[in-house]
């Protein structure tokens, strides 16, 4: 008699398809040169998200039943920013700076009717910014991640992740990444940015939180 073997628990990645007028989304680029490698023991699975407000939540949704991932990465593009971008705060609100993959432009819509007005990410973002940036790379936390579907997703990410039971132990967050150097400048290259998410999911596995930072901070006062 065989035994099946079990699959090892998964980190889950996603990136978006172009938008406004682009050929290509780094973010998906990215995600998708991580898919299938370990982490850490973990098995790592890219899945690409619409840059659509109806349908990009929707999709998501699907993602985390269909997976129950131990850790959820979500990575969109963020042009004029030179670093990655570990984002703090997921807020409420859809107020698109212009139309989305479907021609449609929310303005001053909430993400989840009646939700709290923000979540923060459980990912530890300073560990990880401080592990990026001993790596060589360019990083930074950020304190906004935006109102167009990178925040929506970031929103019903974390929403998911404090409401349904099946993922109470799941960590997840949001990570913004320049253009490649074929889009405008500041740019990062395409293996930098690769490099890093693998490297976030990395630090994420071995740092719960940012706990150990803020030690070293209060022992560097004292």
């Amino acid at each position: 008699m065989t035994t099946a073997r079990a699959k090892p628990p998964t980190v889950l990645l996603t990136g978006f398809d172009p938008f406004n007028g682009a050929s290509v989304n780094p973010s998906w680029l990215a995600v998708q040169a991580l898919h299938g490698r370990q982490v850490r023991g973990r098995r790592l699975v890219a899945a690409q998200l619409p840059t659509d407000c109806a349908a990009a939540l929707p999709r998501l949704d699907a993602l985390l039943r269909q997976h129950q991932p131990e850790l959820v990465v979500c990575v969109g593009q963020a042009g004029g920013r030179a670093a990655l971008s570990l984002e703090r705060v997921a807020i409420n609100v859809v107020d698109a700076p212009v139309p989305d993959n479907a021609g449609a432009q929310p303005v001053d819509v909430p993400v989840v009717p009646g939700g709290p007005a923000a979540y923060f990410s459980t990912l530890p973002i300073k560990a990880a910014c401080a592990g990026l940036r001993q790596a060589g790379l360019p990083a930074e936390v950020s304190q906004t991640a935006g109102t167009f579907v990178c925040n929506q997703v970031f929103y019903g990410l974390m929403h998911s992740l404090a409401t349904w039971p099946q993922l109470a132990h799941t960590r997840g967050g949001f990570v913004h990444v320049p253009w490649l150097p074929e889009q405008g400048s500041p740019a990062m290259p395409q293996a930098d940015v690769t490099r890093g998410l693998k490297l976030i999911v990395q630090l994420s596995l071995d740092n719960v939180d940012d706990s150990a930072m803020y030690l070293l901070s209060a022992g560097a006062t004292h």
